[in-house]
This record gives structure tokens, C-alpha cells and sequence, in this order.
């Protein structure tokens, strides 16, 4: 069985993936506490792919969310699902780039890198 590792970078890229997790999470019966409630043998076999089982039967998304501000991480925390990602996943800056590629790239980003 395979393992996917997803990362989301950016605002964008945290925002698509917010919305991502709650289908996902939602087509393997994963409610918002990381608690399966499904009855499928097969659906339960398959979660690996996407999640890891952590301590009482909850499930973490393989998930790694990185951005140069943390606006946007606390608007992932703070949504439906905010609360079934691992909190040492979330990488952040202080301060973003400003829609300033070189600024990104050069300075806020390679610092983070």
C-alpha cells in the first residue's frame, strides 16, 4: 500500500488544502476530531494511505502546511478540520512576502528553508 505525503504552501495552496481535508476526511469517514465512523473493512484498510492512526484511534493527516505569515495557518486551525492536523506540521514565518517574489525567495523564504 502506498503513503502520500501531502504539503500545501501559501496561502492558496493552504486554502485549497483546508478545503481538501474535509472531503477527503469525509470520504474516508473521518469526522473533525480524527475519529472513524465508518463500517467499511475495505475503507478502513485503505486510510493508511492518506492518514496515520495516532494514540485512542484518531487519525492525522499526512500533512505538512507551510507559509511565510501565520494568517493563513490560523485560519486552517481555526476552520472545520482545523483540529486533526499534528500542530508540529504547521512551518510559518512572521512576516510574508507581500505578493514580492524576490522578497520570498530570497529573504522570508530562505530563512524558513
Amino acid at each position: 500500500m502506498r503513503e502520500i505525503v501531502h504539503i500545501q504552501a501559501g496561502q492558496c495552496g493552504n486554502q485549497i488544502g483546508g478545503k481538501f481535508w474535509e472531503v477527503i476526511s469525509d470520504e474516508h469517514c473521518i469526522d473533525a476530531t480524527g475519529t472513524y465512523y465508518g463500517d467499511s473493512d475495505l475503507q478502513l484498510e485503505r486510510i493508511n494511505v492518506y492518514y496515520n492512526e495516532a494514540t485512542g484511534a484518531k487519525y492525522v493527516p499526512r500533512a505538512i502546511l507551510v507559509d511565510l505569515e501565520p494568517g493563513t495557518m490560523d485560519s486552517v486551525r481555526s476552520g472545520a478540520f482545523g483540529q486533526i492536523f499534528r500542530p508540529d506540521n504547521f512551518v510559518f514565518g512572521q512576516s510574508g512576502a507581500g505578493n514580492n517574489w524576490a522578497k520570498g525567495h530570497y529573504t522570508e523564504g530562505a530563512e524558513l528553508v
